[in-house]
């Protein structure tokens, strides 16, 4: 079996990689950073588009779009993020919206077949970045579906296939720095599939879970699991009893204090049983300023994450989401959520 440097834990409400807590012994501000996942959204890593009438839209200023440069400059620009004290990062299968945010999506992003089957040239650069992050020593975030590619599969029996199919798929390259997450934002409106939906979200959190039991190195001997709601949302009891950790938005969240307030309903949620709370999605930046998003999270003992997308009249090195992406720390507000994460983490910028 192929052996892997990077173990991703829980114990109790923290993170553990390779058995000790994320940030041992740290504090900011009073506050214990220790056993937080500190991430970033980073999720067109392995991104293309086979639609020819739009492809031409994530053409790179010096030549056309090309998704092995894009997973090789990503690659190459990981090492600065950890440096910087990036301990995780999302990555999306079906990408997110290039644009930021969007009304419909004509591009054709699938990752999976129309039957559930993994394709083959998304396995490939997956692998790259999933064994690049492993020898760094951080984590992957794995979202499995998007709102607006979800219907590029033919039915819920293809959902299910594909969930099992990627399940597998970890399982056999022996990934154990891998969170899943089973689709971005499933109370939004907009999924073809039923299964990914708030409803039954839940059921695919425990068919991973099940599927994985006893089949991989790590503490819990099987995948860790949970999906996520739309920004200001907090998870239905369903999903907060069958996750292994809480994902949350800051989307359209108004303020530090609104943070806060998501972070201890959840806490005082019935079903809630003491898992780690991160963001792994907010873009809300203001990074200089003495209070704001990513303080308010951490001050409540949550992770936090960065969404970054490139907005109306800025340029190439903007945004970490938008396509083409420019994957360097390469801009103020990149510039400013790296500084504010070494000096909570206490890494070298």
């Amino acid at each position: 079996m192929t052996q892997r440097r990077t173990t991703v834990g829980i114990d109790g409400n923290a993170f553990l990689v390779n058995g000790a807590p994320t940030c041992s012994g740290r504090r900011h501000r009073g506050r214990k950073v220790e056993g937080l996942l500190l991430n970033a959204r980073m999720v067109q890593g392995i991104f293309d588009d086979l639609n020819p009438a739009t492809r031409e839209r994530w053409a790179y200023p010096d030549g056309p779009w090309d998704a092995e440069r894009n997973t090789a400059e990503m690659i190459a620009a990981m090492p600065s993020w950890h440096e910087a004290g990036l301990g995780a990062f999302t990555l999306n299968l079906q990408g997110g919206s290039p644009e930021g945010y969007s009304e419909e999506q004509p591009w054709h992003n699938p990752a999976f077949g129309p039957d559930g089957r993994l394709r083959a040239d998304y396995a490939l650069r997956l692998a790259r970045v999933l064994d690049a992050a492993d020898d760094l020593g951080m984590v992957v975030i794995l979202g499995l579906f998007y709102f607006g590619q979800d219907g590029r599969l033919r039915d819920e029996q293809a959902v299910t296939d594909a969930t099992l199919a990627i399940t597998d798929w970890l399982l056999a390259q022996a990934y154990s720095h891998v969170l899943v997450e089973i689709a971005n934002e499933v109370d939004v409106p907009r999924y073809s599939h039923d299964i990914l939906k708030a409803g039954r979200a839940h059921e695919l959190i425990a068919l991973v879970q099940r599927r994985s039991a006893g089949r991989l190195a790590t503490p819990a001997g099987r995948l860790l699991v949970s999906t996520s709601m739309r920004g200001g949302a907090l998870p239905t009891p369903a999903i907060i009893e069958a996750a292994d950790f809480l994902l949350l938005h800051g989307n359209h969240v108004e303020g530090p204090a609104e943070i806060r307030r998501m972070v201890r309903d959840c806490r005082a949620a019935g079903a809630y049983r003491g898992q780690p709370i991160l963001f792994n999605e907010d873009d809300h930046f203001d990074f200089e300023a003495p209070d704001n998003h990513m303080q308010a999270a951490i001050e409540e003992y949550a992770g936090w994450g960065f969404f970054d997308y490139r907005m109306v009249g800025e340029n190439f090195r903007e945004g970490f989401q938008s396509l083409p992406v420019d994957w360097s720390i390469g801009s103020a507000r990149k510039r400013g959520f790296f500084r504010l994460l070494a000096e909570i983490t206490g890494a070298q910028l």
